[in-house]
Parts: C-alpha cells; structure tokens; sequence
C-alpha cells in the first residue's frame, strides 16, 4: 500500500517545512511520543500521509500560539507545552558527542555542550530568526544557530574568543581548503629539514632561525623554548598572508590552539611551567597536524550550511552597551564569578596575536582574578550581581518583546561562601521586568575539569530561562 501511495506521501523534511519547524524538532517531538510515529517504507524511511502531516501542522501551530499567547499564563511559563518538552529532555547528555563538525576547533576551558544550545535554539525560534550569545566565548551557540538555519551574532569582550568563534562559523570558497593543505605541506616539509635533538638531518641542516617578525615580550623567553620562538614567529608570517579571511581565520585559530602545547605552561587549566621535553620542528608538526585537521572541519561545516544564514562576531564589551542587529533568541552562559581568569590562561595566545591582553583584563567579568582580590576593590557577588542587571536592561531592547533569553550557569565560591548564581540572575533579570520561564538542571561529568577544583569544580548547572516581557522603565 505504500509503495502505491509513496509519491502523495511526504518526508520528515518536508513536513517539518510545512509546519515552520526544523527537521529537529520533528524528530524530537515523535521521539517524545508527542506525535504518533508515521508508518515506513521498505528502506526504512518515515512516510507522512496527508493526515499525518495535517496533525503535525496543527501540533505545531498549537505549540507556537501557546508559546506566545498574550495572556497571564506568560508571567508563569511561556507555555505548558514548551516547558513540558524541555523538562523531558535528559539535560546531561552523558553519551553525547560533542567535538563534531568544527565543535573541536580550539581548546575552549568551561565551554557548554552542543546539545544544550541547540534544544534551546529549536524550542523558542525558527528557521530564518536570529540567535544571538552575548558571552559567545568559543562559539558554540553560532556554530548550532547556523546548523538549525538561524542567523547568529556573538558578542564577548575577549579578542581571542571572537577570532575562534569567527573560525568556526567561516564557510570555505573555492580553493580556501587548497590554501590551507598547502601550508600543513610547507610546515611539515620545513620540519623535515630541522635536525631534532641535534641528529643531522638528511641534507645536514642546522637550527632553524626565522627572519619574520615576532612580539617583543619578556613573556616568550620565559614560557617558551628559544627554537620553539622561531617556528612560531615562521608560522604567523605564513598564516597572516594568506590570500582570504576565511583561510586566515581558521589559519590563526589553528595557531593559536597549538600556543599552550608547545609553550612551558602545563595546560589551559594549569597556569604553571613544566618541561614538555619539546624538540625542533615539534611546532611545526603540531600546527600542520591541527590545520589538517581544521580545514577538513570547516569544509564540512561549509557543505551543510544553508548559504542564506548569516553569523556577526563582535568583539565589544557588554558592559558599555554595544549596537548589535535585533535578537530573536539569546541562548548563552556568562562567566562564572570567581570560577577562571582567562585573560591569564590565554595570555601567551593573545600576545603572539597581538592582542591587548591588559585591556581585556579589565574587562572580563568574573575572572578569578577580579574576585579573589582581597582590596577594598575587590569583586563581591554584589559586583555580578550588578553587572548582570546592566545586560539585562541593554537586553531588553536588543532582544525582541516576548524573545527568550536563555542562560547555563553554575554556583561559585567566593572568599569561602557559596553562592547561587542563578538566584542572582532572577534578581538581576527582575531588575529589567523579564520573567522566569524555567529553571531547569543537569548534572556535570566528573571527569570535566576546572583549574581549580577547591573553587572552580562545579557538580551541576542550571537553565535558566527569561522572557522579555516589553516593559521599558524611563
């Protein structure tokens, strides 16, 4: 009978685009058995009859006009469907993978999973609105904005988290990729002629020296091997020529995330000095490894992107209110007060970039720097709290009325007390008339790191969700 009938049948694709939903959220919903499964053809696939898409589309049409009806029931929940779907959803994502596509792009300290944005992104917008994340870090949410076919824009006041995020949203053109296998070629060939540990090589080379320009800081003699000078300085002159910004972004984040590996410092979580008992033309190995690896990503990132969705990076602090586009949707996670300094952690990165390190130092908010100071300038909760309730009043004209601001966040410990941060983020939301929606948990791998387990380890999240009720107070 379906083989009669297959070509009046319809595919989950098609369905979803008829009812205004991702293929996702289909999936999703069926899955939940919030829909009855259709029937399958013999390879397998979904099948949808008429009436079965009749049912999806009033389904989904029901689940939009509750989830932005205009009346008293927004002040509790924006919609006992919506919220009954997210509380069903297992927050952890123990089994997930989550370095797919360009995820693994550059090592990221305290970086949500993709799972967590992307439910989010397909329960409160739809195909062709904008996402934005104010604390867009290494990209995570853009990366999945662009994926559902959203626009995206990501905020943060730290230059090396922008050029990250730029790298993993770019979309290649044609020839982008040969650039890029072209210099792993020429890095490893260079390699190939550096003698390791002082063994001659084939063509009996000496030491490398490098003629291309380098940043004058006392910072590169401590933190990195004289030879590892050279081939860092060889390798940035190469990345800064190439021929498109797409090609030099994915090139300079590739450098980038090779910077701690091949310095003195343990690791992006470890902020002191070891011997990694490196040897010559180990960074040029390591980067061409990277690379290799990076541009397959972003290739493949490029294939599955619709070529209509748009993503914006902006390097600006949110504190001094900046001019974005509109935001439909704003899915994020601010710093953790007290929980990481990462204008520390990446400050070897930001000085071989060029990067102002000591502005953003004075930017960052919640670096455990800023609040473990025991000054009378010292930071407090009261400090977060009141950067916070300054991002929710420039939201609220920078995200549509009734749009929906999402945030992960986890609890901190200041001089010794523990503090609720998304209690403090109800008060600071509060502050601007946005309402609670949810506030859902999940429950940390243990295996996650923090650069310091005493006040930086943190065992659950919470999601917490607000709506941007529209009320402007003069």
């Amino acid at each position: 009978m379906i083989a009669t009938t297959r070509s009046k049948c319809l595919t989950t694709s098609e369905v979803a685009s008829k009812a205004g939903v991702h293929r996702d959220t289909l999936l999703r919903w069926l899955r939940a058995r919030e829909l009855p499964e259709p029937k399958r053809d013999r390879h397998g696939w979904r099948v949808f009859t008429q009436k079965d898409v009749a049912r999806v589309v009033s389904y989904a049409t029901s689940a939009e006009s509750s989830l932005y009806q205009p009346d008293e029931m927004k002040d509790q929940a924006a919609s006992p469907l919506a919220v009954e779907r997210l509380q069903k959803i297992n927050w952890d994502f123990n089994d997930a993978k989550t370095s797919y596509l360009t995820h693994g792009l550059h090592p990221y300290p305290a970086k949500y999973i993709p799972q967590i944005p992307n439910a989010l992104i397909q329960e409160f917008s739809t195909v062709g609105e904008t996402v934005g994340d104010i604390f867009c870090g290494s990209g995570t949410t853009l990366v999945e904005a662009l994926l559902l076919k959203r626009n995206a824009v990501g905020l943060d006041a730290n230059p090396l988290a922008c050029l990250i995020s730029e790298a993993k949203t770019s979309r290649f053109a044609e020839g982008d990729k040969g650039s890029l296998l072209a210099l792993t070629q020429r890095a490893l060939q260079l390699a190939s002629t550096i003698p390791m540990n002082d063994q001659p090589t084939l063509f009996g080379s000496g030491s490398f020296v490098s003629k291309a320009p380098r940043p004058d800081h006392e910072a590169l003699n401590f933190w990195f091997e004289p030879f590892i000078v050279e081939e860092l300085a060889e390798i940035l002159q190469w990345c800064r020529q190439l021929p498109t910004q797409a090609c030099r972004a994915v090139a300079l984040a590739s450098f980038s995330a090779i910077i701690v590996n091949v310095s003195k410092q343990d690791s992006d979580t470890r902020y002191v000095r070891r011997d990694k008992r490196l040897s010559p033309g180990d960074a040029l190995r390591r980067f061409a490894q990277v690379l290799a690896e990076n541009a397959y990503a972003v290739e493949k990132l490029s294939d599955v992107l619709e070529p209509k969705v748009t993503c914006h990076v902006i390097q600006a602090d949110i504190l001094s209110p900046p001019e974005i586009p509109p935001l439909d949707l704003v899915v994020c996670s601010p710093p953790y007060p007290n929980a990481y300094s990462y204008h520390l952690y990446h400050m070897t990165r930001m000085i071989w970039l060029g990067m102002n390190q000591p502005d953003f130092k004075k930017r960052e908010i919640g670096s455990h720097r800023k609040f473990s100071s025991k000054g009378k300038n010292g930071a407090t909760i009261e400090t977060f709290k009141t950067e916070m309730s300054k991002v929710f009043r420039w939201l609220k004209t920078s995200l549509h009325q009734d749009g929906h601001a999402c945030f992960v966040v986890g609890n901190s410990t200041i001089r010794g007390e523990r503090h609720d941060n998304a209690e403090v983020l109800r008060q600071a939301a509060a502050s601007a008339d946005f309402r609670e929606v949810a506030c859902l948990s999940r429950n940390m791998k243990d295996t996650s790191k923090a650069f310091n387990p005493r006040i930086g380890k943190i065992k659950t999240e919470r999601i917490i969700i607000f709506r941007n009720t529209g009320v402007t107070y003069l």
